[in-house]
């Protein structure tokens, strides 16, 4: 018997509003991540005074860390306080990122080192699809921005290398201007100060990029 592809596209409602989104993703299994995972982190975006957000540009990262998984909220952890500091130095309104994650779930526990990244980079190819439709639920946003290599590769190809690539605008049919980028775990890796600042450097330049497409 040929085994199935996973996939999340069969549980993508048709309804795009992101209440229903927001529950779909927690009853998705499209993949086997869902089986150890607390929850699924949906994306998010910062409301102010009740007013309905504009999205200028929507951030999709990678997979959820310790703190995204136990929180329900993306970005919240490490990489999430070094992404605030990055767009705080590009002058871009946090207000206007929608962020999200191309894989929703993740492990916990002993299995959680195990799964990253090599089994995030396999289960992005099955989020991916709720990621593409879904979009910012409400709206579309001005530009996306890949964050990372598995969010960057599950928008533009497994060819896509970010070393190469990274900053430039990429277009794909049927979706907004498309920028990669560092993403922030990365230079919380780096081995010395200069490699730190010149990756955060990097990151932030790419970001006003992003944020010069999407009209800021």
């Amino acid at each position: 018997m040929v085994k199935t592809k996973e996939s999340a596209a069969p549980f993508v409602p048709e309804e795009r509003k992101l209440p229903v989104l927001a529950e779909a993703v927690q009853k998705c299994k499209g993949c086997d991540l869902y089986k150890n995972a607390t929850q699924a982190v949906f994306g998010e975006i910062e409301t102010r005074g009740g007013a309905k957000p504009k999205v200028a540009i929507m951030m999709i990262g990678e997979q959820p860390g310790d703190q995204e998984d136990k929180q329900g909220r993306p970005f919240v952890g490490p990489a999430g306080k070094l992404l605030d500091k990055a767009l705080e130095e590009a002058e871009i309104d946090r207000g206007k990122v929608y962020v999200t994650n191309a894989v929703k779930p993740f492990q916990v526990g002993a299995a959680r080192q195990a799964a990253h990244p090599q089994k995030a980079r396999h289960e992005g190819d099955q989020c991916v699809p709720s990621v593409a439709r879904c979009g910012t639920g409400d709206g579309e946003a001005e530009a996306d921005c890949g964050v990372g290599a598995t969010a960057a590769q599950g928008l533009l190809g497994s060819s896509f290398r970010i070393t190469q690539a990274h900053g430039k605008v990429q277009e794909v049919a049927g979706m907004p201007p498309i920028i990669a980028t560092l993403h922030p775990s990365a230079i919380l890796r780096a081995q010395t100060d200069e490699e730190r600042h010149a990756q955060m450097r990097m990151l932030v330049e790419d970001l006003r990029e992003a944020a010069r497409v999407a009209g800021e």
